[in-house]
């Protein structure tokens, strides 16, 4: 067993009988990571999005969590206070089976980072009816794992770009991006 080290960790949470859909967080969202910040408000470049199904009284707010190739052979519905919802409806993966968190001009996918360098999230400090709460909890875990999860993180990243525009395109990219640094 390894050496156990604290880690913040940081999640948004969502309260279903708040949420009424405005996308306000959506809106934020991609004002925020617009080039340059603030210069747009397409909600296509949102990193949250809310699923909407207005027959069944569905708002869902999720936001962009990890890409896969491949998407999901589980398909469940989920009742919460007698309430259906859709099979994609609580699911932030970026996978091919729908076309959310996909940056319309690239087309590589758009992880949530929480915006970073701000104090709370963008689309929880605009939600106006506290459908959106930011958490940090302190967790411990073993030093190694710690190691372990980042290197990851970053091959999905670089197979999604591989994916996109090929193993030489992306090798030429780094090269010229190292010779500048």
């Amino acid at each position: 067993m390894g050496k156990l080290v604290k880690k913040i960790v940081k999640t948004i949470k969502v309260d279903l009988d708040k949420c009424n859909g405005c996308r306000a967080c959506e809106i934020a969202c991609a004002a925020f990571h617009a080039k340059p910040k603030y210069s747009s408000f397409n909600p296509a470049r949102a990193r949250i999005r809310v699923v909407i199904d207005e027959r069944n009284d569905e708002w869902v707010a999720i936001r962009a969590t990890d890409y896969t190739k491949a998407g999901c052979d589980g398909r469940r519905t989920y009742t919460i206070n007698g309430k259906e919802y859709s099979e994609c409806s609580f699911c932030g993966t970026i996978c091919p089976t729908r076309d959310l968190f996909y940056d319309p001009d690239s087309g590589l996918p758009l992880k949530c980072d929480l915006c970073e360098d701000e104090k709370e999230p963008l689309c929880v400090q605009i939600c106006s009816r506290n459908a959106l709460t930011y958490e940090e909890k302190e967790v411990e875990v073993e030093a190694e794992a710690e190691e372990q999860v980042k290197p990851a993180e970053m091959e999905t990243s670089l197979k999604s770009l591989v994916d996109k525009y090929g193993l030489n395109k992306l090798q030429n990219t780094l090269t010229r991006i190292s010779k500048r640094s």
